[in-house]
């Protein structure tokens, strides 16, 4: 099937994590998106491990033509005026400021095509006592309040992927999406900008209410405490984690499953807020429990009695799942020159159908020639 952005077209200024990830977003979903790409190796995470091809700009690059053009030379600034005519969208995340002064800032390029939707992707905001600092995931994480979730003293180690970085993307793509549906009744273009300094802040929303209902910012463990969530080592040192949220059938049949229906009349567990409470008390109770079989034991005990719960699989683990497979979460491409390309799916269907796959990322300048010789014919229509 075609996908619903089909005939849309996104032109890709962005670098890193941010801009290229929502241009890859609206490519994952029909987009023909072009990544606009200086001379000299490109986008930076082409190179950020290895040649001009690493895994970083792999996954976040899919689906799109590259082409190099020079914002500093007039001529291809040129071509990226024309191309920017022949578009629908505009997307790049550098500091405010940097783009105006090569004449592709927004009023600009809003100039050249009304109906252009052009987002800007910032760190702190166009404007603000802050604007011009540099940010990068973990800035943005720690200014928005999102890392002291995550981290406290004695325990400072940044753990896991980006997180402020795609979840800006997400959000950009999403605001893209809003003004090309407005567009439709307008007529006219927008510009779009996001900081992901606020969109972190946004995407904690929850504890955020929280500080605002309580007047007490969460601790790093709030979450698991109030979610009634665990992570159990099993007799093989293998992980179970299990998530009760609040309906009591699920406190109960996991009660069931480790046979301690004792703890039901145990003053310290008797309740949601008691185990709420006592959360750290509870924990102590269980892990001895779950040493006590293996985790196949477990997932069987778990599942019998209804019990929200998973193995907590490394990535190979979960690609091979079962259900993994069947939703089709793994893809391959391939590339004439780089071969066989791995990647995650969209998790988005459709009607009931998922999208045939995804295009292998392109080389640095795979398609300029291409590109150069449509940009230099007048255009249809």
């Amino acid at each position: 099937m075609s996908g619903p952005l089909t005939g849309v077209r996104v032109v890709d200024v962005g670098s890193f994590i941010t801009g290229p990830f929502a241009a890859m977003l609206l490519a994952d979903l029909g987009a023909e998106v072009i990544k606009v790409e200086r001379p000299g190796g490109g986008d930076p995470f082409r190179s950020f491990e290895r040649g001009l091809y690493g895994p970083q700009f792999r996954a976040f690059n899919r689906s799109k033509k590259s082409i190099v053009l020079d914002p500093d030379d007039d001529g291809d600034r040129s071509l990226i005026e024309e191309l920017v005519r022949r578009s629908d969208v505009f997307i790049q995340n550098t500091r405010p400021g940097a783009l105006e002064k090569r004449g592709l800032g927004a009023e600009r390029l809003r100039a050249v095509n009304p109906r252009l939707v052009y987002c800007a992707i910032t760190g702190f905001g166009r404007d603000g006592p802050e604007a011009q600092r540099p940010a990068y995931d973990t800035v943005a994480q720690a200014a928005s309040g999102y890392l002291s979730l995550f981290v406290s003293p004695g325990d400072t180690t940044i753990k896991g992927p980006a997180v402020a970085d795609v979840v800006t993307g997400l959000y950009a793509a999403n605001g893209i999406l809003a003004a090309l549906n407005r567009r439709h009744a307008t007529g006219k273009g927008a510009l779009v900008e996001v900081a992901m300094v606020a969109a972190a802040a946004h995407f904690a929303s929850e504890p955020y209410q929280h500080y605002f209902e309580k007047g007490v910012p969460p601790a790093p463990a709030h979450r698991s405490h109030i979610s009634q969530s665990f992570a159990f080592e099993c007799a093989d040192g293998r992980i179970l984690a299990v998530h009760m949220s609040s309906p009591e059938k699920f406190w109960q049949g996991l009660l069931t499953a480790t046979g301690r229906h004792d703890l039901a009349t145990d003053p310290r567990f008797s309740t949601r807020l008691q185990r709420i409470a006592n959360y750290d008390a509870l924990e102590d109770v269980l892990k001895p429990v779950f040493r006590q079989r293996p985790l196949a034991e477990w997932l069987d005990l778990m599942t019998r009695h209804d019990v929200p719960h998973a193995a907590a699989h490394s990535l190979p683990d979960a690609l091979a799942q079962p259900q993994a497979r069947h939703l089709g979460i793994e893809m391959k491409a391939s590339h004439p020159t780089e071969g066989d390309v791995r990647g995650i799916a969209s998790p988005i269907a459709f009607d009931g159908e998922r999208f045939p796959g995804f295009e292998a990322p392109p080389t640095l300048d795979e398609h300029g020639a291409e590109l150069r010789d449509w940009l230099s014919r007048p255009a249809s229509g």
